[in-house]
């Protein structure tokens, strides 16, 4: 991590102590190793954010601190730029936004980049690979859309379903293998064996593409996917339009039992206008998705539930009407 921030934190001047915002739980191991450990490495400090759902402490606690790096998920990264306190806090000696925890969606990237000119640099990795696996350089000047490339040292591929890798460009499950990945699951060796492959990769139950240049974009999680009369249908491309729609502040897609497609797609949006409708939402859809990506169900709610790190959890909006 020292290594792949330094073209970033390398700008910061001289004198100054490279300063993180930490508003991730520290017990979970992306704070634990891009806050804590890094910080630890570094001499750095921390600015730690005990609740970052309270947003408007969260304003009033960076106003006070010069700050450099950010890592966040894509919930806090959304929540902070469309608040009306944004511009209480200086923004301008951030040099790295680090995106991680789950998919950075596509509008809330172009609004952090406008709104403090430090464009998100997504990276990807899991518990089980310590967590880094892959990382976008961290003097991006604008957001890929991609989960990067592979850290040194480290191999990643994507397989089908017989565990053969897949041709470049086609959807498969993301493997990696290095020295950061697990020897496996503590005393569960069956579980292990479903997840390591017989040449020591690490199968990570995310659905992935690499490109000709050898940057891998994750599609979805496996388990998430939505099986639509049989079209596979990820909920995080559909997410990404429906983030891009004035009046939408948070927008998740889950898959819910259909009579005549066995799945259909359903929104869970948090609105940022009142005023928006079930039928304007569809509309919407209409210029951006295909048919069968389109949701049949749009619910609106207050919030949507998530973990402690912010992550929206899916699991909860599918069982909601079992």
């Amino acid at each position: 991590s020292e290594a792949w921030n330094a073209p970033a934190m390398q700008t910061v001047p001289a004198g100054e102590q490279p300063t993180s915002v930490c508003a991730l739980p520290l017990y979970h191991i992306f704070a634990f190793t891009v806050n804590m450990m890094l910080g630890m490495r570094t001499g750095g400090k921390n600015i730690l954010i005990p609740n970052p759902r309270d947003i408007p402490a969260v304003m009033k606690e960076l106003s006070k601190h010069t700050f450099h790096s950010f890592p966040a998920v894509n919930t806090l990264f959304n929540g902070l730029a469309n608040h009306p306190d944004f511009g209480t806090v200086n923004w301008s000696n951030l040099k790295v936004s680090v995106g991680g925890g789950m998919a950075v969606q596509g509008a809330v990237a172009k609004l952090w980049l406008e709104k403090t000119g430090c464009s998100i640099c997504e990276g990807y990795g899991l518990s089980e690979t310590s967590p880094s696996a892959s990382c976008n350089p961290t003097d991006s000047k604008e957001y890929t859309g991609t989960i990067g490339v592979p850290i040194p040292s480290t191999f990643m591929k994507c397989l089908d379903d017989d565990g053969n890798e897949v041709p470049m460009g086609q959807p498969g499950e993301i493997a990696i293998k290095g020295p950061q990945v697990m020897a496996g699951y503590w005393q569960r060796p069956d579980e292990t064996a479903k997840v390591m492959t017989p040449d020591g990769y690490f199968k990570s139950g995310d659905i992935g593409v690499m490109d000709e240049r050898g940057y891998f974009k994750i599609v979805d999680r496996k388990k998430d996917m939505i099986l639509v009369s049989g079209f596979n249908v990820y909920p995080n491309e559909v997410e990404d339009v429906v983030a891009q729609m004035p009046g939408v502040l948070e927008v998740a897609a889950v898959g819910v039992p259909d009579d005549s497609s066995g799945e259909a797609v359903k929104l869970v949006i948090v609105r940022k206008d009142p005023s928006l409708t079930e039928e304007q939402v569809k509309a919407y859809c209409k210029t951006g998705l295909t048919g069968y990506k389109r949701p049949k169900v749009v619910e609106f709610r207050t919030e949507l539930p998530k973990t402690p790190v912010g992550k929206i959890l899916r699991r909860e909006l599918r069982d909601a009407k079992k």
